[in-house]
């Protein structure tokens, strides 16, 4: 391992202006057909409403969790899965993301949409 600077929940693929925030997932039942409520907060409180996710089940929890680009080889993810199943909720800290990704990956409202 080098001696570098610790790595994001969210591996950045462009070095663009980003946003520092947290994913907060919310587990609603349980079981096969539990759902889950995903939404992503903006430490700095500016810029666009987030718009909630839902994935039907660990799988699509899983696949849309992927699909964000949310790094599954740090503690904190782990542990933070570990949270939903065990507690019900939990967040991952430390995303990074410009607003142009965020709306792209369906975390926020596009802008001009009510």
């Amino acid at each position: 391992m080098s001696a570098s600077a610790p790595r994001t929940a969210l591996t950045p693929d462009v070095a663009v202006p980003q946003t520092r925030a947290f994913l907060h997932i919310v587990r609603h039942g349980s079981g096969p057909h539990a759902v889950y409520v995903l939404t992503y907060h903006r430490l700095d409180g500016v810029g666009a409403s987030p718009k909630p996710l839902l994935a039907e089940g660990a799988q699509q929890l899983l696949d849309l969790l992927d699909r964000i680009g949310v790094d599954f080889r740090r503690a904190e993810v782990r542990g933070a899965l570990e949270d939903i199943l065990r507690l019900g909720s939990a967040n991952i800290p430390d995303l990074w993301l410009s607003d142009e990704e965020m709306m792209e990956k369906g975390l926020i409202e596009a802008r001009g949409h009510a």
